[in-house]
């Protein structure tokens, strides 16, 4: 064999070999991978859905647990998973040859680790050193809630609120730790995903995934002008996970009127008039003390019910005859409602980018008829990585909606004309006639005028953002953000002519529009470091400017020809044409310091420079800093023993905030044009509509807060507990003036208020076994608010129709003004006749002229012998004593059921719609009580007939109806002012919020597309125990001024709802 074939043999046999080589590392990688299979579960075995399982070190291995928690992968021998899940501690897991396995994950022990969300960034709760108070998506999930204020009712320590409106689509009003200004606003900031807005009301509730309420100045004070009244956080929904989740949402319920007042059936009301009208003939001096039949109202002799329904009719007949009409008018304008309320979300998260898109509908029937709101939602939030420093993402928050109002609530509005409508007036019937009182409220038929009314608001939303952030070096980060929120509102009224009094009036209509823009650049620089493991620290730097644009327009006609085309051009006679235009600009500059030692001493400091276009330029820049610190007692070496105490730490805070919500252009004259008569001709002229007052400055409040917050027993109980003293200074409040200025008021600072209370939130987990869990939420709040000084005016006096306000030094903002009362007149309070009856001219005790025994008893508070304006005194508040709230959870392998309670102690509310209601007169429905008012005998002690088989006895307590006597007080055409009568304790226990919900076991969605399935049912305010006649969580009459408080004038009633829903997970 020559050379050359002994070369190509040796290098055959060379690949030969590295063939066989390669083949054998092929087997033995083969041997090394293997297929693991396993199952994640909880501590109490149940499995854990979509966990993520990597193997360590190679993340391009991995996969996440299916429905029963399992999962599949390809890994060598001794390779170490990695198990991942939210709200459970991380787990290691060696693999050591094993084909099956069980992880079982540990809840996180350190939960109070979990992230709030503060302004302009967010903390660990467990180094969390101010007062912010938090709800979660789950405390709104299932609930029929159509304003996002709703969620707030009873959830959170020191948040108080209350109905201002009760029609569908309105907000409730919210106060955070009491009010704050007595001229400006005392609404909190509401901020969604970092951009202020107008309102919480166009956002979704099923798209929040947060709402986190900064309430002490140190955790406010870095929204500097806005945030004295609280600052109201909302986060809304990311994507999370690896796979695309498709989540469906959708109720149908119904709704019902809860907390009406209780009104005179027909026969009541008829046998009540057969009295009251006989009884006020004899108290005018009628000399026939009893019945005379065939007789007509113009004889002068007493009358009976047949006058009442036929004033031309010489029958006597005492029987309740069955062509006698029966109308219940409540009933007829209300209504059992529908509501129905439809989401479908997608979110779909990647290495690079973040996607969360969601579409909403919901439409809520009103209870009462030609009533209700529907709204159309749509949002996109999303987010991408464009490489590994810089990232982007933008929000798209689209709203549509539609109210319908229904000229529904409030003074002479329908529901209080249909409780004041006569039941013995038939529906269908001419309501001139039949008998009552031609002259009351021009007799306007309630239930025509509401079907026949336009009272509508279109509203369009579109808020959008625009963000960037940036890594420039290790611990620094760049973010800037642009928002534009916009805000079209378009109210239409439209009043034909023959639902109005006299049937003669003129159609009348009304277009108003709102449009208000909002434009604002946020730019802010975030460092964070660590310095010796020991220092954490972070520093931020943020500058903003804010520009709002507001235009109105308000247009009006009358005199329609056609009123099938209720449109304003078709009005021959225009009634209104007016617009305006204001803008505020606001410039910020900011920064904080947090810092943290060994993770047991924690500082934070802030301060904020704003300015404003709402004051003169020498007041139009503000600085508002703070401090607060925290010491986690729990990490100190001495309390390492005690193992059941798993966080103890002390918090302070020290802060200012501002408010510079009080008025656009204050501090330069204001004009207006009016009509005036000069030289004997009509002239238009200019006018001054205020004295400008350039040094006008910021509303400020200094705030100090202290509290403590306690975790045990692996963190099953939790508490937390405040103390806080809020001071606000330099209030704006308009001061008197002399007749010769020509101006009666002018703005200054010139007033001061305090607020203090305690907040305590307690939070346990009872019971926590595989199949049974029970846990427990409580929250517990008081508020004492009290004027300090109001520049030299103690006692300010505010009237809202017979009732009066007075806010006055030491006591709180809006004490009612009242007559006290002290029970009824009785025969021991008159000299006696020489008729052995009492003589009414020779009262023993001060009375007003002519009362006589039954009337009510005023009490002579100054002591000076007379009942006069001067006996007037401050009666209370609105301000509960004690508010609260109590949520159970309970759970039973896939059943769960919430009960939700919340309340108050304390404060009182005015019933001022008992002006018209609650006096007894005649002629029109009263409340049913006045059935068993005070019976006097007239007329040489013969009893006035009753008839037709009504209980009318005296019950004991209410006393002789208006207009006999003289019961002034009680009746809106009297010269005196409303009594204590009038005000009723405010406490009350709500059961808010039932909910029973059945999530379907896995292996029944095995063969479908479907993650995850519950059905629930729930009942929505379900029944109030008070003393009130209605809704005693009311403040309804001038909601937004801070001097009137607490008042009910005929509010549009709660529902009660009971609603069936459906979650869908795919």
């Amino acid at each position: 064999m020559n050379d050359k074939e002994n070369q190509e043999k040796s290098s055959y046999e060379k690949l030969r070999f590295l063939a066989t080589l390669f083949v054998l590392c092929l087997s033995t990688m083969a041997w090394a991978q293997m297929k693991v299979t396993g199952t994640v579960v909880d501590m109490m075995g149940e499995p854990i859905i979509g966990a993520n399982v990597v193997e360590s070190g190679n993340k391009t291995v991995g996969t996440i647990t299916d429905l029963d928690g399992k999962f599949t992968l390809n890994v060598s021998k001794e390779a170490t998973l990695v198990i991942t899940y939210v709200g459970f501690t991380e787990k290691r897991v060696k693999v050591n040859g094993r084909s099956q396995l069980t992880i079982k994950l540990e809840e996180d022990s350190k939960t109070l680790d979990e992230v709030i969300v503060v302004g302009y960034g967010s903390v660990k709760k467990s180094n969390l050193t101010t007062s912010v108070a938090k709800i979660s998506s789950d405390a709104i999930d299932g609930r029929p809630i159509t304003s996002l204020s709703d969620a707030l009712s009873g959830q959170l320590a020191g948040v108080q609120t209350q109905t201002s409106s009760g029609i569908p689509g309105e907000e409730m009003q919210i106060l955070v730790r009491g009010a704050s200004s007595i001229n400006g606003s005392s609404s909190p900031l509401i901020v969604v995903d970092g951009v202020i807005t107008e309102s919480m009301s166009d956002v979704n509730p099923s798209d929040v995934a947060s709402i986190q309420v900064l309430k002490d100045a140190a955790a406010t004070s870095i929204y500097g002008a806005r945030g004295s009244a609280g600052v109201v956080l909302i986060e809304t929904k990311q994507a999370s996970g690896s796979k695309p989740v498709i989540t469906w949402e959708s109720y149908i319920g119904t709704q019902n009127a809860v907390g009406l007042p209780e009104m005179m059936t027909a026969k009541e009301w008829l046998a009540y008039n057969i009295w009251y009208t006989n009884a006020k003939y004899l108290n005018k001096g009628g000399t026939n003390s009893m019945y005379v039949p065939n007789k007509k109202r113009s004889s002068g002799d007493q009358i009976n019910e047949q006058w009442l329904v036929n004033p031309n009719s010489d029958v006597a007949d005492w029987t309740f005859r069955n062509d006698i009409p029966t109308t219940d008018w409540i009933d007829q304008i209300m209504q059992n409602a529908l509501t129905h309320n439809h989401q479908v979300s997608v979110s779909s998260k990647g290495k690079k980018y973040s996607i969360y898109l969601s579409a909403g509908y919901l439409n809520q029937e009103g209870i009462v008829k030609n009533t209700g709101f529907e709204r159309f939602n749509f949002r996109l939030n999303a987010s991408v990585d464009l490489n590994r420093y810089i990232k982007a993402g933008a929000t798209f928050a689209p709203t549509i909606s539609h109210q319908d109002k229904g000229e529904s609530e409030g003074k002479d509005k329908q529901i209080m004309n249909a409780l004041l409508m006569p039941p013995i007036i038939g529906l269908d019937e001419n309501t001139r006639e039949y008998g009552f009182n031609a002259s009351y409220r021009n007799n306007v038929n309630p239930y025509e005028r509401l079907m026949s009314v336009v009272d509508k608001r279109e509203k369009k939303t579109f808020n959008t953002s625009l963000w960037a952030e940036a890594k420039i070096i290790k611990g620094l980060t760049f973010k800037t953000l642009f928002s534009y929120n916009s805000d079209m509102r378009i109210d239409e009224y439209f009043l034909p002519a023959n639902v109005q009094p006299n049937n003669g009036s003129t159609t009348q209509g009304t277009t108003s529009t709102l449009s208000i823009s909002r434009t604002g650049i946020q730019n802010t620089l975030t460092y964070n470091t660590t310095l010796n493991k020991k220092h954490a620290l972070e520093i931020l730097l943020g500058q903003s400017i804010d520009e709002r644009n507001e235009f109105r327009t308000s247009l009006g006609a009358m005199d329609y020809p056609l009123e099938s085309v209720p449109t304003l051009n078709m009005g021959a006679t225009p009634t209104e044409a007016s617009s305006s235009r204001t803008i505020v600009r606001t410039s910020s500059l900011f920064g904080r310091v947090n810092y943290n030692y060994a993770d047991k001493y924690l500082a934070s400091a802030s301060v904020r420079r704003d300015g404003s276009s709402r004051f003169g330029p020498g007041n139009r820049w503000a600085v508002f800093p703070s401090v607060s610190a925290g010491w986690k007692i729990s990490g100190e070496e001495f309390m390492k023993d005690i193992k059941v105490i798993n966080l103890l730490k002390l918090r302070a805070s020290w802060g200012m905030s501002g408010n510079d919500r009080i008025g656009t252009a204050d501090y330069i004259p204001n004009y207006d044009v009016t009509n005036t008569v000069y030289g004997g001709t009509s002239q238009v002229g200019v006018y001054a509509k205020n004295i400008a007052n350039d040094k006008l400055k910021w509303e400020t409040t200094k705030a100090f807060d202290i509290g403590f917050d306690l975790s045990l027993f692996n963190n099953r109980v939790q508490l937390n507990v405040d103390y806080y003293i809020n001071k606000t200074d330099d209030l704006l409040y308009s001061t008197k003036l002399p007749a010769a200025t020509g101006f009666s008021t002018v703005k200054t600072n010139l007033a001061s208020i305090e607020n203090k209370g305690w907040e305590i939130d307690l939070t346990t987990v009872n019971v926590h076994t595989k199949a049974f869990k029970w846990s427990s939420s409580l929250n517990l709040a008081t508020n004492k608010n009290k004027v300090l000084d109001m520049g030299g005016n103690d006692n300010v006096i505010t009237e809202a129709y017979d009732a009066r306000f007075i806010t006055k030094v030491g006591g709180p903002i809006s004490q009612f003004y009242v007559y006290r009362t002290d029970g009824l007149l009785t025969n021991d309070d008159f000299e006696l006749g020489p008729d052995g009856k009492y003589d009414k001219s020779r009262p023993r005790v001060p009375v007003l002229t002519n009362q006589i025994p039954g009337n009510v008893k005023y009490v002579d508070m100054d002591g000076n012998g007379e009942i006069n304006s001067d006996d007037m005194v401050p009666y209370g508040s609105n301000d509960p004593d004690l508010t609260y709230g109590f949520t159970n959870r309970f759970s039973y392998k896939n059943l769960e059921l919430s009960v939700f309670l919340r309340g108050q102690i304390g404060g009182k509310v005015l019933y001022l719609a008992g002006r018209s209601l609650d006096t007894g007169r005649g002629n029109y429905n009263g409340l049913k009580r006045w059935l068993h008012a005070y019976k006097e005998e007239y007329a040489g002690g013969n009893p006035i007939p009753t008839s037709l088989g009504v209980d009318m006895s005296w019950d004991g307590k209410t006393p002789l109806p208006y207009g006999l006597g003289n019961n002034s007080p009680l009746n809106k055409d009297g010269q005196m002012h409303m009594t204590d009568m009038a005000i009723y304790n405010a406490s009350f226990l709500r059961i808010q919020n039932i909910s029973l919900t059945y999530k379907l076991p896995k292996k029944w969605l095995r063969k479908s597309h479907i993650q995850a399935a519950k059905v629930y049912v729930t009942a929505e305010n379900l029944y109030t125990f008070t003393d009130y006649i209605g809704n005693p969580d009311v403040n309804s009459y001038s909601p937004d001024n801070p001097m009137v408080r607490g008042a009910d004038y005929t509010t549009y009633p709660q529902s009660r709802k009971y609603i069936f829903g459906v979650n869908l997970t795919f």
